[in-house]
């Protein structure tokens, strides 16, 4: 794709010349997700400075008949952010729209720019005392705005929720360049439709996200991080009712990773190590918190897993002495995506399944894996105190092609979402639908309620030229590409 100079010359106006990139080198990381896996193709990639910028980049393209692909840190597992390589299209890039606008400790909210990185959001709410508590993998560079529209989940959904339940308030850049300003910081606002959460996980279809008041929380004054070996995926989901009861809220984390993945880990992550002097078919990463610093969780915690360690619900367990130790137990669990990636060609599914059935899935699935497709490495990790797992299948990329090996892994996929929906799971728990779930996602989803979705899109954009191709299927008014 080669943009023409009026659309230059109209976007170089809005946000400056530097800021339009048309380079093909550095156009690459705006065409390639970051597993090197997808590629699109785009006109140029701008970077405005503001939502006023932002909006009237949106109003040229509609004017232009040109797609928006609104990309935040390009960190997303189903091709989401990824330009059409059929339409022109505008990648619009949000990393200069990074300011805090305004804090509120009494309040406990946070008014940010939509190109924060989460990490920037959790240091600047640890510098006032206060905790922001989604936290990913991949935090150091995906951005917020990408998180709100994919309603990022994460590790701490246990206690916190996901990214609907962050969220006070929306600034959105809608399909026509008009700018809705919703960022409103009350907890009670009963005044009709709550329109933020059209937003929310919409994947950019429906506009574009530019800032947001975000939730606070207290700073927790103890942690207590522990490691345990389990010999069956059963006793996971019954230990994690024993500390639910034992810890109630204070219970913010329960993470499960089978051994082979913790395996991948510490092959392919230089530093790390295993917690555990013994290796056990599964291991959990639990972390509890409190807002007292003289709390007795640490004990209480050790008494709850001894107790079930005498039930024999588990093996071996080390609660962590230190936060550095504690950090060592949470980098395993961190480096996960960065392991299966150097260790071949990895599909990652993002199931969610009733808690109660996560054995059964798991089970079924990495069975059905194996039997269809050529005796992958079949691992699992995901957060059982929401029901998801991310069951990943690991390819051997040698001699084959990439297209072999995407078409062996979708037949395989197909087959563990239509197991997740026999269990009355979702296909998609916090990765969003992007382009590769679009249509699967049709033999999954009620058809009245995409046809709700349908209409609500069209209303919004009728041209389908905001993030076109993505979560739903419809036609396009843009330019095709060799048009433009």
């Amino acid at each position: 794709m080669t943009p023409d100079a009026q659309t230059l010359a109209a976007l170089s106006a809005i946000v400056g010349k530097t800021h339009v990139v048309t380079d093909a080198g550095v156009l690459e990381q705006y065409e390639r997700d970051w597993r090197g896996r997808y590629r699109g193709a785009t006109l140029c990639a701008v970077r405005p400075a503001n939502a006023d910028q932002v909006a009237a980049v949106v109003r040229h393209a509609r004017a232009a008949r040109i797609a928006i692909v609104p990309q935040g840190g390009n960190t997303g597992m189903s091709a989401g952010a990824l330009p059409p390589a059929a339409l022109a299209n505008i990648v619009l890039c949000l990393d200069r729209l990074n300011k805090v606008r305004e804090v509120d400790p009494a309040g406990n909210t946070m008014t940010v720019e939509a190109g924060c990185t989460l990490e920037a959001i959790q240091q600047q709410a640890a510098a006032l005392g206060r905790l922001f508590p989604l936290a990913l993998g991949s935090q150091g560079s995906c951005q917020i705005g990408g998180n709100i529209s994919t309603n990022a989940g994460g590790t701490a959904v246990l206690r916190f929720g996901n990214m609907r339940d962050l969220v006070l308030g929306l600034e959105v850049v809608l399909p026509d360049g008009r700018l809705w300003s919703g960022l409103r910081t009350l907890r009670k606002d009963n005044t009709g439709y709550d329109l933020k959460q059209l937003f929310i996980g919409a994947e950019g279809t429906l506009g574009v996200v530019t800032a947001a008041v975000l939730k606070l929380f207290a700073q927790p004054k103890l942690r207590v991080a522990a490691w345990v070996g389990l010999d069956d995926l059963q006793h996971a989901v019954e230990l994690l009712g024993r500390l639910q009861d034992g810890c109630g809220e204070r219970l913010s984390t329960f993470e499960v990773m089978s051994h082979g993945q913790l395996d991948l880990v510490l092959r392919h992550i230089p530093g790390t190590r295993a917690p555990l002097e013994t290796a056990h078919p599964w291991a959990v990463l639990l972390e509890a918190t409190d807002s007292h610093a003289g709390s007795d969780l640490a004990d209480h915690i050790q008494n709850i897993l001894a107790s079930a360690m005498n039930d024999g619900l588990l093996q071996n367990a080390a609660v962590a002495s230190s936060d550095r130790q504690a950090a060592e137990f949470w980098r395993l669990r961190e480096s996960v995506s960065e392991a299966n990636r150097n260790s071949g060609y990895s599909v990652s599914h993002d199931t969610s399944v009733p808690i109660a059935r996560i054995p059964e899935f798991v089970a079924r699935a990495s069975a059905a894996l194996r039997a269809r497709s050529s005796d992958p490495q079949v691992v699992a990790v995901g957060h059982v105190g929401d029901g998801n797992i991310h069951l990943v299948a690991i390819f051997a990329r040698a001699g084959r092609e990439l297209s072999e090996l995407q078409r062996e892994a979708d037949a395989a996929s197909a087959e563990v979402h239509r197991i997740a929906a026999e269990l009355g799971g979702s296909i998609s728990a916090e990765h969003g639908i992007g382009s590769t779930k679009r249509d699967e996602l049709k033999q999954y989803k009620d058809a009245l309620e995409l046809g709700l979705m349908r209409d609500i899109k069209s209303l919004l954009d009728p041209g389908n030229l905001m993030n076109p191709g993505k979560l739903l299927d419809l036609p396009s008014d843009a330019r095709r590409s060799q048009g433009s």
